[in-house]
């Protein structure tokens, strides 16, 4: 099992692809956000992922950088339809506010051949509070996180080897979501900035934390591995190593601070 970082980055990045990712089962894959435009597809590329293996993708949320990446990525798979080259249907998990502007998004941006596939072998499927399904042998269980921004969900994934994976979105960790966090094998979580650089980055201010913060409750719900992501791209040059001491200050587990296209066996 893999996971691949297809972007590491905030909203704002210009340095690096907002943060999105790929769960990988041998060939088949869930994809989870598409960043915010056309740049999903070179990412897609230079990780070797075929689209052909993509079943299900799940979106957390609707803001421009997590959404806008999936107007392309459903539209190739659409085209991959429409060349006999796709098997099965693609299942786009959304909660109602996605759907509502994503699904109207493609009908009226894509060409007549993309969009007839909308509704027959592309599906919004609707996700609610703990909406459960399997995707590249993945049992995958959807929660609201409670955003303070907008509606926004996360997901466990139960690994095919039983180790458990939480991804929480770009937000941190709502108390209504600490048992499902607690004991989990890896935490995906952002930390927009260190905490050494809140003054500069202002993370409280835009509903983040930092990776100090992310650490305290990784290291306080006794997670094994945890991943920081959705960072700023002001100092990528040292963050991988400035993040991660920060986070082991106050977290004995293992600390992952990936940078794009970077692959990790779970």
């Amino acid at each position: 099992m893999e996971l691949i970082l297809l972007g590491t980055g905030s909203a704002m990045v210009t340095q690096c692809y907002n943060t999105c990712f790929a769960l990988k089962n041998g060939e088949e894959f869930l994809l989870v956000d598409a960043g915010g435009g056309n740049g999903i597809l070179r990412q897609a590329e230079l990780a070797k992922l075929n689209f052909c293996h993509m079943h299900d993708l799940f979106l957390t949320h609707a803001h421009t950088d997590h959404v806008l990446g999936v107007l392309w990525v459903v539209r190739v798979v659409s085209d991959l339809i429409n060349q006999g080259k796709y098997l099965g249907d693609l299942n786009v998990w959304v909660h109602d506010q996605c759907k509502a502007l994503l699904e109207p998004l493609c009908r009226a941006t894509f060409g007549p051949k993309q969009a007839r596939n909308l509704g027959i072998r592309i599906h919004f499927r609707l996700m609610e509070n703990g909406t459960e399904f399997t995707a590249a042998g993945m049992k995958i269980t959807a929660f609201d996180i409670h955003s303070n921004k907008t509606k926004q969900f996360g997901f466990q994934a139960v690994l095919p080897d039983g180790k458990r994976l939480v991804c929480l979105g770009d937000e941190p960790c709502h108390d209504s979501c600490r048992e499902i966090v607690r004991d989990c094998d890896w935490l995906l979580t952002e930390a927009f900035c260190l905490y050494d650089d809140r003054e500069r980055f202002h993370p409280y201010e835009k509903f983040h934390s930092t990776a100090l913060d992310a650490a305290k409750i990784a290291q306080e719900l006794n997670v094994k591995n945890l991943l920081l992501y959705h960072t700023e791209d002001k100092t990528l040059d040292t963050r991988k190593q400035r993040y991660t001491a920060e986070a082991q200050s106050v977290y004995q587990g293992r600390v992952y601070v990936p940078e794009d296209l970077e692959i990790l066996n779970l």
